[in-house]
């Protein structure tokens, strides 16, 4: 299998998915814009052929926004990708090593003063942003204790030839930096930039600690992830990238950062964050670098961690009181990742709320609003789910708010704890419960029944549109 960016890219452009734009864009003031407003008017890719002052380089955005691409990706049917996800991760696939000479991101290698990354296209993605970010950077990194990989996405500030930013979550990837800055050492890191969307998946998927995401990558792929040794530091990366980053975080890094759009859809205003010391670059002959977006929804960004958080979600509410009638969820990069619809057919009264509460305590924290919607409203149509807000909910009985829960690190309306960083903040969650009465009441159920027009479900449009 082709395990790059590229042949993924290829497929997109084969199915129709993707535009590919020959005029000249500008990474530093039109890109973004260019790729958001053809995802939102079109629903497609952007891949960019002619990049304004970075010769011989392309760029793409915009490439896993939905379902239906990462149906293209994994090669399911787009109405079985969660499904497709959930049984494929149970089966773990270990990499595999391979030479240099058979590593396409081995063509060019950059070490030293030849380091320089202003050159790389690092995109200039929001307004408030004070320059150019390469947030597509996936950070392979081993525990010093077990040498088990970890790998996660950090946004990265470009600072300089040599330097960036490197915000890291209070996560996996923070225990590990904080074992090496209780050694007094450096931590060596080495950023993936345009790979196959399973990487990207694997690295916003939350593992067990000590899980190699890139095993996870492997099951999606149905084959072992291809694998060559840095050139500087001891970590092994994703041969056919478009482009390793390779370098080191100080024990006491520490620099000024941001604003930077987020994937909440507002600002990470300005703060203090850690930096990575880059020693090398390597990468192809005829780099495509992934501009991811983030920032206003809806974007790369948003549809990544929605898709995690749905597969995670739905692993851990098919048990709930021993199994729901659970027909999907859907969490909403619209709503900036923090609210979930969960389709479902409650059996018994109270059913829906049940669910929702271990909806707002699932894996990841992002969700705080977590809304229930019966077997006749389609979970990712924001008209069918307002109109049974407003046509099935009584405010007093349906909504429940969990005041003093933790919340989001992006939550910007949630208080930050004391004494702690904006990492850590608390909040109120609320659930909703938008369903009819429950199957055991058939009567007080049918009241509920949707108006819709005679015939609508046989009757196909194609049969009555001019030819």
């Amino acid at each position: 299998m082709d395990q790059s960016i590229r042949g993924y890219l290829g497929n997109l452009e084969q199915q129709g998915e993707l535009v590919r734009f020959a005029k000249e864009v500008d990474p530093l003031q039109n890109l973004t814009a260019i790729g958001w407003k053809t995802y939102d008017q079109l629903g497609k890719a952007s891949l960019f052929d002619n990049l304004a002052g970075f010769p011989g380089w392309r760029a793409c955005n915009q490439i896993i926004t939905d379902r239906k691409k990462w149906a293209i990706g994994l090669g399911v049917d787009e109405d079985d990708v969660i499904n497709a996800f959930n049984n494929r991760v149970r089966n773990p696939v270990e990499p595999v090593m391979v030479e240099r000479d058979g590593a396409p991101v081995k063509q060019i290698i950059e070490t030293g003063d030849d380091v320089d990354l202003t050159k790389v296209p690092a995109a200039w993605t929001s307004e408030m942003d004070p320059g150019p970010f390469i947030a597509s950077g996936m950070a392979i990194i081993k525990d010093p204790d077990t040498g088990i990989r970890n790998m996660s996405i950090h946004r990265q500030q470009v600072m300089g030839k040599n330097r960036t930013g490197y915000l890291i979550c209070p996560r996996q990837a923070l225990r590990i930096y904080e074992k090496y800055q209780q050694r007094g050492e450096a931590m060596p890191v080495a950023m993936v930039v345009g790979a196959h969307p399973a990487l990207y998946f694997s690295s916003s998927y939350t593992a067990p600690y000590g899980t190699d995401e890139l095993t996870i990558a492997g099951a999606l792929m149905g084959e072992p992830v291809r694998l060559v040794k840095c050139e500087t530091i001891d970590i092994e990366v994703p041969a056919e990238a478009e482009m390793i980053i390779e370098g080191e975080i100080p024990p006491d890094a520490l620099t000024p950062e941001g604003p930077f759009g987020e994937g909440s859809g507002g600002y990470a205003m300005e703060g203090f964050t850690q930096y990575l010391d880059v020693k090398a670059i390597t990468r192809r002959k005829d780099p495509i670098f992934y501009a991811m977006q983030c920032g206003a929804p809806m974007t790369d960004t948003q549809a990544l961690v929605a898709t995690a958080i749905d597969m995670l979600l739905w692993d851990h509410l098919k048990n709930v009181e021993g199994g729901l009638d659970l027909l999907d969820l859907r969490c909403l990069g619209i709503a900036g990742l923090m609210a979930v619809v969960i389709k479902l057919r409650p059996r018994v009264e109270g059913q829906a709320k049940t669910a929702l509460m271990a909806a707002l305590s699932g894996p990841q924290m992002h969700p705080k609003l977590a809304i229930a919607v019966d077997d006749d409203i389609d979970a990712s149509d924001m008209r069918q789910v307002f109109w049974s807000l407003t046509t099935r909910v009584d405010a007093q009985r349906d909504v429940i708010k969990i005041p003093g829960a933790r919340t989001w690190s992006l939550d910007n309306v949630s208080n930050i704890v004391p004494g702690q960083s904006p990492m850590h903040r608390i909040g109120t969650k609320t659930l909703i419960d938008a369903t009819k009465p429950a199957v055991t009441d058939p009567v007080a159920r049918a009241r509920f029944t949707k108006a819709m027009p005679r015939n609508y479900d046989t009757v196909d449009l194609n049969d009555f549109l001019p030819n």
